[in-house]
């Protein structure tokens, strides 16, 4: 049995992220160039849409091996897509409002020069995220900023959360093996799991957890 464990090389780690970069198609066409330094990616060029930056990097992160990420693509709206902020500004309120797990009341929008500032509280961290999802999806988007708060009504203890959250990730993955820490509002993931479906598990009901607003997933795939 082998392990993701291994350790990876530089030139092998760029050439994966440029194969998940060609094989995703929300990043095509791409004008992508991608650099290795000690497991840190480097992307540089340009997309013509802030998803489909955001989705460069989220390739990237996929990537065994990357120990982090770092954006330099410029985002060039084609004439067709330029729009004015204030067009902006109403498409990502009633993005907001239609989405039924976002408490779009308690959210504000700020558009300036094509770049969302999203602010606010929600109760739950996947608020926060589905919210920041929904508005880097809009046209004419060049950049997005999300400064919303995660502050549950009775915030738990560390300790609280993170019985809850192993007891989540047993029932709906059998496995014990994964480590939680919990610090403040950050959950860190580590451990071993035996396939990529228990890691998004993982992840995900991290993101759901009442009060957290960071998760940092370390899970390592053993097949």
């Amino acid at each position: 049995m082998t392990t993701a464990a291994a350790v990876r090389t530089d030139p092998e780690i760029q050439r994966d992220v440029l194969d998940e970069l060609d094989w995703d198609a929300q990043t095509q066409p791409t004008e992508i160039g991608v650099t290795v330094s000690a497991g840190v990616v480097t992307l540089t060029g340009w997309v013509d849409s802030y998803a489909r930056r955001w989705a460069a990097e989220r390739c990237a992160h996929r990537v065994r091996g990357v120990r982090a990420v770092a954006s330099e693509i410029e985002v060039r709206l084609p004439g067709t897509e330029e729009r004015t902020d204030a067009e902006i500004a109403i498409a990502a309120g009633r993005a907001l409002e239609w989405d039924s797990f976002v408490p779009a009341e308690r959210l504000d929008v700020t558009v300036a020069n094509g770049w969302v500032m999203l602010r606010g509280e929600v109760e739950y961290g996947f608020q926060r995220r589905t919210a920041e999802r929904e508005l880097r999806r809009l046209r004419g988007v060049r950049g997005l900023t999300n400064l919303v708060e995660v502050r549950p009504p009775t915030p738990p203890s560390d300790e609280q959360t993170r019985r809850d959250l192993q007891r989540v990730l047993i029932r709906r993955t059998g496995t014990e093996r994964v480590e939680i820490q919990v610090t403040g509002d950050t959950v860190v993931l580590s451990g071993v799991v035996r396939s990529w479906w228990q890691r998004d598990e993982a992840e995900r009901a991290a993101w759901s957890t009442p009060g957290v607003r960071e998760v940092h997933d370390r899970l390592v795939v053993a097949g």
